[in-house]
């Protein structure tokens, strides 16, 4: 940060803002109150309200004792149908893949019905960490019938987008799916295959997606509150009317 906040239309604690948003490096704490005041020649107050303000609208996070830390901007993505890679391209960013496992196994019973498949069917389960620009961002866990995929697990299922192959391999291009959304708080586990903080926040999807009305797969995602946002547009003609 070089040279002081100068007096004029832009009011001085958004100007200080500006200042810490340009030196900010994401994990890395920020210069104290009392640096910032000294380099900037500013009161405390100023000070105090920039960082107020960044820590609002989530670009700086307070840690008791240890100081003012950056962080990494949220993801923000639309309400759609459509793949991780494609959605993480979609906002600029480079998607990743850390395949766990791909298993071939009996699915639970919640499972079984959501893919409408026979007692005794087997169901490939593939487990993923989804990256964004290197980072962790969501824990995936899906289901898909394996007598209708062969051979799924001899595919890249860490390079390449699984709808695509789904698509490219099989001939099942998913065109409509029923999602439920909630929350939850991490545990030890989860938090640790997200490299997150203990009890973070996640948004939980729960998907069934259909190929030419056919389900082809049961899909349970839980992603970064902390990291990802979703918004939603919603219109006049989808709200239902209040009953009498």
């Amino acid at each position: 940060m070089r040279g002081g906040i100068t007096t004029g239309p832009v009011p001085k604690h958004l100007q200080v803002r500006d200042r810490i948003v340009a030196v900010a490096v994401p994990g890395q704490a920020i210069p104290s109150e009392r640096a910032l005041m000294a380099e900037l020649g500013v009161s405390r107050e100023t000070v105090r309200r920039a960082i107020d303000g960044l820590v609002a609208d989530g670009l700086l996070q307070r840690s008791h004792g240890l100081g003012t830390f950056a962080v990494r901007p949220v993801v923000e993505s639309q309400l759609h149908l459509a793949s991780f890679s494609h959605d993480m391209r979609r906002r600029g960013l480079v998607p990743g893949t850390h395949l766990i496992s791909v298993t071939s196994e009996l699915p639970i019973p919640e499972v079984q019905v959501a893919l409408g498949l026979q007692p005794g069917q087997l169901a490939w389960r593939i487990v993923r960490i989804r990256l964004a620009d290197g980072d962790p961002i969501a824990h995936e866990d899906g289901w898909y019938p394996a007598a209708e995929l062969p051979g799924l697990d001899g595919h890249d299922l860490a390079g390449d987008s699984l709808y695509q192959i789904l698509r490219d391999a099989y001939g099942h291009r998913i065109d409509a799916a029923e999602q439920v959304l909630w929350g939850e708080s991490a545990d030890a586990a989860m938090a640790a295959a997200l490299a997150a903080p203990l009890h973070t926040p996640l948004l939980v999807f729960q998907r069934v997606s259909m190929a030419a009305g056919r389900p082809i797969e049961f899909s349970v995602s839980r992603y970064r509150g902390d990291r990802y946002r979703l918004h939603m547009s919603l219109r006049g003609d989808m709200l239902q009317p209040e009953a009498e």
